[in-house]
């Protein structure tokens, strides 16, 4: 059986809109953008460099009365908050497993009719030297756009940019996803790697 989230809750994710909606005012930060009306997407979330982008994008989220689903590390997922981060949509991921992970990804868009995956190509909050590529063979597998999302601490604005249609070359549009990134600036610049892919 499905397992019920926040976002299956009408009331909660009202009260969460108005609360997320006075965070991000009280905080200073502006939203910009808006969800496209699209049933199936991957949502990136870059640049990841903070603990900070987790209850900011969460905020951004709701704002916008998304319903997504994420993957995080396993360890993020122990007692006593595993049942916590999966009622917020979270996935827990093996991370020696990659491509066990795209496959599982792929099969579960074939399988919803609705379905928003939120990834962050960083793939941790550490400083990496190269984007990893997951969320594009993702995306490119089960037939789904690619949609910029974006958290630019210089500016404090976040929300939705571009979105993007995989052609299979992945080199190019790496180049031109990475594109649109460059210039937004993450808690922690220095930890960013938007120059390299693996």
């Amino acid at each position: 059986m499905k397992q019920s989230t926040i976002f299956d809750v009408p009331l909660l994710k009202y009260l969460l809109q108005v609360a997320s909606l006075l965070f991000l005012k009280l905080s200073g930060w502006r939203r910009s953008g808006h969800p496209p009306a699209i049933d199936k997407f991957v949502l990136i979330a870059a640049p990841h460099t903070s603990n900070w982008d987790f209850p900011l994008t969460m905020a951004l989220v709701f704002s916008y009365r998304m319903k997504i689903c994420w993957m995080g590390k396993a360890a993020l997922f122990r007692w006593p908050l595993h049942g916590f981060f999966r009622w917020l949509g979270g996935i827990p991921i093996d991370r020696s497993k990659a491509n066990n992970v795209v496959a599982q990804s792929i099969h579960a868009f074939q399988e919803m009719k609705r379905m928003v995956m939120v990834i962050s190509p960083e793939g941790t909050r550490e400083k990496v030297a190269v984007w990893k590529t997951g969320f594009y063979r993702i995306a490119d597998g089960a037939k789904v756009p690619i949609v910029m999302g974006f958290l630019d601490y210089c500016h404090k604005v976040g929300g939705i940019g571009q979105t993007f249609h995989p052609t299979g070359n992945i080199e190019a549009d790496m180049e031109k996803i990475r594109g649109f990134y460059r210039g937004i600036m993450g808690k922690f610049p220095e930890k960013s790697a938007l120059t390299a892919m693996e």
